[in-house]
């Protein structure tokens, strides 16, 4: 627990000597406001303009979340359904991997086309950018099981079913956290993404993609660097709070999370 705090302060003392710099700079150099604000005025800005930065801070959490979700509901199901049947995953796990390739940006123009503006076509694009890296690595994860540990299940006459959701999808847990963790840290950019083209049905007035574009055609560049503060929070509530689900989960039985505790 010490050492837990002791880390905290140092990250904290890191951090306020970056913004006091940051700080410093802007006094010193006399760069203008709309150039590069300062800290204060970006706490000011932040501070008058609060209400609509929650606004769109809860409209760009909602895509993100709804998005999330839907990619691990359906990464997961998709790889129990690889695993099952190997004829099956060499034929279409391919094409799971044009989902990282295909650059999202390319493609969210056409989705918003097609769904029109609102949050569930910003949602789509969320659920397209996070489900590749779950479906990669909980397949890995399932698909790696020991072979002797697998004889093992039928010799004691185990169903299919039993050996995938008794022994294969406990295995593949750490696997599938991974590729959670990766698509919680993705998710606010898909979000971000998709609003950049989705655009907001009153002027000024969106999610966080929309209202960074919005501040920064009216050049109010503090009230933009509250918008991108508030964009990493929520990147970083989403990936601490998997890191947290994960651990519960681990905590009693996972090598590494017993590893972890006690360094």
């Amino acid at each position: 627990m010490r050492r837990h705090f002791i880390t905290g302060v140092n990250a904290l003392a890191v951090f306020a000597v970056l913004v006091g710099l940051w700080q410093a700079l802007v006094w010193i150099s006399g760069i203008p406001a709309y150039v590069l604000p300062g800290p204060l005025e970006v706490v000011k800005a932040i501070g008058d303009r609060h209400a609509a930065l929650l606004a769109s801070l809860l409209i760009s959490t909602t895509s993100a979340a709804g998005g999330l979700a839907l990619s691990i509901v359906a990464g997961v199901g998709i790889a129990l359904v690889f695993a099952q049947w190997p004829w099956l995953r060499r034929m279409l796990y391919p094409y799971t991997i044009l989902l990282q390739t295909v650059p999202i940006i390319a493609i969210t123009p056409l989705i918003i086309l097609w769904m029109g503006s609102g949050t569930w076509p910003v949602t789509l694009v969320t659920f397209i950018i996070c489900l590749a890296p779950i479906i990669a690595n909980t397949t890995q994860g399932l698909i790696s099981v020991d072979g002797n540990l697998i004889d093992l299940f039928l010799m004691h006459k185990a169903s299919r079913a039993q050996v995938l959701f008794k022994l294969r999808l406990p295995h593949a847990m750490p696997n599938m956290f991974a590729g959670v963790r990766i698509s919680a840290g993705i998710a606010v950019i898909g979000a971000i993404t998709g609003e950049w083209f989705a655009g907001s049905n009153r002027v000024g007035q969106g999610g966080l993609g929309y209202s960074i574009m919005y501040a920064s055609s009216q050049l109010q560049t503090a009230y933009l660097f509250g918008l991108v503060i508030a964009a990493t929070v929520l990147g970083f509530s989403f990936f601490f709070l998997v890191m947290f689900v994960e651990w519960y989960f681990l905590r009693n039985w996972h090598e590494s999370k017993r590893t972890t505790e006690s360094e």
